[in-house]
């Protein structure tokens, strides 16, 4: 009889303990699944969108890629060590600077007879520029210049000059200076009627007094057509002739990936110059490429190297000794003032005094 009654108990208890374990640990189990189950149906339903990228031509393909590769054209080695001897490895040390002199020297001596036998290469000069204007997304277009230098050369090219003016007398010094061809009203007449062409002649100087009458080929001129700012409008013809056929004309040439690196490549005399006149001969291109500078800090020239083929020996000269490195500092009224080092320097040595 007892072991009926605790049989019974069995039966009527095990149900209710296995449905309460059932309520309490299985079902937020199966609540959870649902949920995760549901949510998965959500993320099934919702539409991706897939972003359209419209034809890119084969040469811009990667273009961004190929940019973040390239090599910083602005060379710093600030942070490289000097060296301590005459001879080391130009990766781990400073480029060494020369001074003019030294550099035009040690020309000399690699056109030597005995090396490349060219005693009158040319001495040419590369002129490094950052191109950043007064914004951070501006830069400086490029731009073609002539620099008027103080000792003449054989340029060993062959410029025409378009002379227009009133006057026998002006156009005789004209023709005498070199001018390929002078002339008034009747040249004007023969460019509107093809007979002259404009584009046979790299320079075209005029008189103040002949301005009125050239009004009508100023479209025919476009940039050739005659302007003070150029060196191509004056009243001594003759002399304005002279600096053209004589002058250094130079080319500011951007970098296609780097906007902000720009490079200048000329010429500056003959080795076999005096190194006094070959010095003030980069000055005065210098001077003149200084004048190009955009108004914000930092330099605008960054390096000078000279060469002289065939040579591909490159000695870098300091060209703050001949132009100014502006910079800005703040004065006593708390606004911005340019100053020179020079005047920075005599500022110090009179507080010391």
């Amino acid at each position: 009889m007892i072991s009926c009654v605790a049989t019974l108990r069995q039966l009527v208890i095990r149900p209710l303990v296995v449905h309460h374990v059932q309520f309490l640990h299985s079902t937020p189990a199966n609540s959870a699944a649902r949920k995760g189950t549901r949510e998965k149906a959500r993320k099934k339903k919702v539409k991706v969108e897939i972003e359209k990228i419209g034809f890119i031509p084969h040469n811009q393909r990667g273009k961004d890629r190929l940019n973040a590769l390239r090599q910083e054209k602005h060379i710093d080695d600030s942070w490289k060590s000097e060296s301590i001897d005459n001879v080391w490895i130009g990766r781990y040390c400073k480029w060494r600077v020369y001074s003019v002199p030294e550099a035009i020297e040690c020309h000399r001596e690699t056109h030597h007879p005995s090396m490349y036998n060219e005693p009158n290469a040319l001495l040419n000069v590369t002129i490094e520029l950052n191109m950043q204007g007064e914004k951070a997304t501006r830069f400086v277009d490029k731009f073609t210049r002539l620099a008027m230098i103080p000792h003449k050369f054989d340029l060993n090219e062959e410029r025409n000059i378009l002379v227009l003016a009133k006057g026998d007398d002006i156009l005789k010094e004209a023709r005498d200076a070199g001018a390929a061809l002078v002339g008034g009203v009747d040249v004007i007449q023969n460019i509107q009627s093809g007979d002259v062409k404009p584009s046979e002649y790299q320079y075209v100087v005029a008189h103040p007094n002949i301005m009125g009458e050239m009004v009508a080929v100023r479209g025919l001129l476009k940039r050739k057509f005659p302007s003070p700012h150029n060196g191509t409008l004056g009243v001594d013809l003759a002399e304005l002739v002279s600096n053209l056929l004589t002058g250094i004309q130079y080319k500011a040439v951007k970098d296609d990936y780097q906007q902000n690196y720009g490079e200048i490549n000329t010429s500056i005399g003959t080795l076999n110059m005096d190194k006094k006149h070959l010095e003030e001969n980069l000055v005065a291109l210098l001077t003149d490429v200084n004048k190009q500078r955009p108004k914000r800090e930092g330099r605008f020239i960054t390096r000078v190297l000279l060469k002289s083929p065939p040579s591909s020996e490159m000695f870098k000269i300091d060209p703050f000794l001949y132009i100014p490195e502006e910079r800005i500092v703040e004065g006593k009224s708390q606004k911005k003032e340019v100053v020179s080092d020079e005047q920075d320097e005599d500022k110090e040595a009179e507080a010391k005094n």
